[in-house]
C-alpha cells in the first residue's frame, strides 16, 4: 500500500527502528578543557614569534609589541589613543604575559603606564571580555592590542574597574581634562 505516493514500509516502526540514528547533541560541561594534545613551549614559541612578525608587518597605527629581552613568553606593547577619542595622541605603555598553554588560555595583560578609564584599576589590570571568558584561540597578540586601544574610546560602563572614571565618563570635557592632568603627571608614556 502506499500514502501518498510513498510505501507503506516506512510508516512502520520496524522501518523507523532499523534507520541510523544521528549522533546525541554534545551535553555542555562547564568543566575546562585541557590544552590540546602536543601542545608545549616549544609550539607556543613558534606561535609568538609567528605572531611577532605578523604584527611588525602589518603596520596597523598606533600599536605595537615586542619580547621583552630573550624570554619570547613576556612582551611589552604600546598603544596610541585613537583619534576623536579623549586619548588621542597619547601612549601607554603595556605588559602582556604569555601562559604555557597559549593560545587556549588568554595572556594576562596589564597597562604599565597609569591611566584614568573606566575598564582599568589603579593597579593596571583591564575589564575586557576577550581577555577574560571570551578569549578564543583565534586571537592574536593584534587582536588584542586592536581592541584594548577600541576600548580606551569606547569604554564598558556597565563593568568597570574605576567607579569614579565610569561616572566622569559622560561629561567628556571635565574627563578630558582628568586624564591630560594624570598624563602630565605620570610622564607622558614614560
Amino acid at each position: 500500500m502506499t500514502v501518498n505516493g510513498q510505501s507503506e514500509a516506512r510508516f512502520s516502526p520496524e522501518y523507523h527502528n532499523n534507520m541510523p540514528q544521528p549522533p546525541a547533541p554534545p551535553t555542555a560541561s562547564k568543566q575546562p578543557q585541557p590544552p590540546a594534545k602536543g601542545v608545549d613551549s616549544q609550539s607556543v614559541s613558534r606561535r609568538l614569534q609567528s605572531e611577532l612578525m605578523s604584527l611588525m608587518m602589518c603596520g596597523d597605527p598606533g600599536i605595537s609589541a615586542f619580547p621583552e629581552g630573550d624570554n619570547i613568553f613576556c612582551w611589552k606593547g604600546t598603544i596610541t589613543g585613537s583619534k576623536d577619542t579623549v586619548y588621542e595622541g597619547m601612549i601607554y605603555k603595556l605588559s602582556l604575559s604569555f601562559p604555557t598553554d597559549y593560545p587556549f588560555k588568554p595572556p594576562k595583560v596589564k597597562f604599565e603606564t597609569i591611566i584614568f578609564h573606566p575598564n582599568v584599576d589603579t593597579f593596571g589590570n583591564i575589564c575586557l571580555d576577550i581577555l577574560q571568558d571570551k578569549w578564543s584561540s583565534a586571537y592574536d597578540v593584534r587582536t588584542i592590542l586592536l581592541s584594548i586601544q577600541s576600548l580606551l574610546g569606547e569604554p564598558n560602563n556597565d563593568s568597570p574597574l574605576n567607579n569614579q572614571a565610569a561616572a566622569l565618563w559622560i561629561n567628556q570635557e571635565e574627563y578630558r581634562k582628568v586624564v591630560e592632568k594624570q598624563y602630565k603627571v605620570v610622564g607622558g608614556g614614560n
